[in-house]
């Protein structure tokens, strides 16, 4: 994903090894003003590339700690090549904060490993609002967007591999 140096939301280079991708996307419905706007990073940075509604899934899932199974639902029934995670966790007065990320970050990689689909990470884990907003769409881009080429650059990878 993103860093100081380098922000995928406005990933330029192509072309990937994407054909006829289907891609699921799960979005949180836990502060969702933030996870909708993920979520149409997402869906424009797809589109983008070429991949048409019927290559999209969008399904919703209560919170964060519920990505995974929603994902490991898609990957088993609607055979997606991918499945990005959209959520956001805002740090709060509690450790809440603390066993959600990290519940639904090794979740989310186990997954990776198990079902052997790129399962990708697109969970916002801020200090404040602001740093979420920021962060969808604002000053620091839309990670949902770069979720999204992330799955695409891991499909691509995928089927340069298995060409071979």
């Amino acid at each position: 994903m993103a860093s100081t140096h380098k922000n995928l939301s406005e990933y330029q280079e192509s072309p990937l090894s994407i054909q006829r991708a289907k891609i699921g996307i799960l979005v949180s419905e836990w502060n969702i003003e933030i996870t909708n706007a993920l979520a149409n990073g997402a869906i424009q940075l797809l589109e983008k590339h070429e991949l048409s509604q019927d290559q999209i899934i969008v399904k919703y899932v209560p919170g964060t700690f519920e990505l995974a199974l929603g994902a490991q639902m898609l990957i088993k029934h609607a055979k997606v090549d991918a499945v990005l995670c959209l959520g956001c966790v805002i740090q709060g007065e509690t450790r809440h904060f603390d066993f959600i990320c990290n519940a639904s970050a090794n979740a989310i990689a186990q997954l990776n490993l198990q079902s052997g689909i790129p399962v990708i990470f697109g969970v916002l884990t801020t200090d404040n609002m602001q740093q979420a907003l920021d962060r969808a769409g604002g000053k620091h881009g839309n990670k949902g967007s770069e979720a999204a080429i992330t799955a695409l650059k891991m499909i691509s990878l995928q089927n340069e591999i298995s060409k071979k």
